[in-house]
């Protein structure tokens, strides 16, 4: 039995090496239901994930070439981008990896988290000199929505009001809006 998952995993490993569009499957990792699809283009360097959980639905771009995350929540109505930081964000080749041995082993669990901040009212509209920065995938994501600046954090004291994105059971994306304190 460990003989057969080790050759899945190095079959995993080659395959998202090789292939140029990989799509798999992402399920809650309690009630195995499949909540949304993430399709890996290799050429392109994208990772283009759907999940659909009611309230919690988002659609993420990873764009390894520009280096820059988007989520769209649709609970929200926004956009929130963040810059790729490798020590947070996984190499596509290991979400690649990571996908592969979620959907065929169906016990891998990555607690992998990134907990992201953004400050409300200071959203914009996507100007060309966005689009030719963050790339043609996310400006199709996100144009026409208001735009908000991430940055990455430590997972704050009160999670209330954080939002679920990411790719589930692989990345978490948890973002929180940063609440200002007023002088009162």
């Amino acid at each position: 039995m460990k003989t057969l998952a080790a050759v899945f995993i190095c079959l995993g490993v080659f395959w998202a090496q090789t292939s140029a569009l990989e799509t798999f499957a992402l399920r809650d990792p309690v009630s195995n239901y499949v909540t949304g699809t993430m399709t890996i283009h290799n050429e392109e360097q994208i990772v283009d994930v759907h999940v659909r959980s009611g309230v919690y639905s988002s659609d993420t771009i990873f764009d390894y070439s520009h280096g820059y995350i988007a989520t769209r929540l649709f609970s929200r109505n926004a956009c929130f981008i963040m810059k790729i930081k490798k020590e947070l964000i996984p190499e596509l080749q290991e979400i690649g990896r990571l996908a592969f041995e979620r959907e065929t082993m169906r016990d891998v669990y990555s607690p992998n988290n990134v907990w992201a901040l953004f400050q409300a009212g200071s959203s914009r509209l996507g100007r060309l000199n966005d689009w030719i920065l963050y790339g043609k995938h996310i400006e199709d994501l996100c144009t026409g929505l208001p735009l908000y600046q991430l940055v990455a954090t430590d997972p704050p004291m009160n999670t209330d009001g954080c939002a679920s994105a990411g790719i589930p059971s692989i990345l978490g994306l948890h973002i929180c809006e940063e609440l200002i304190e007023t002088g009162s």
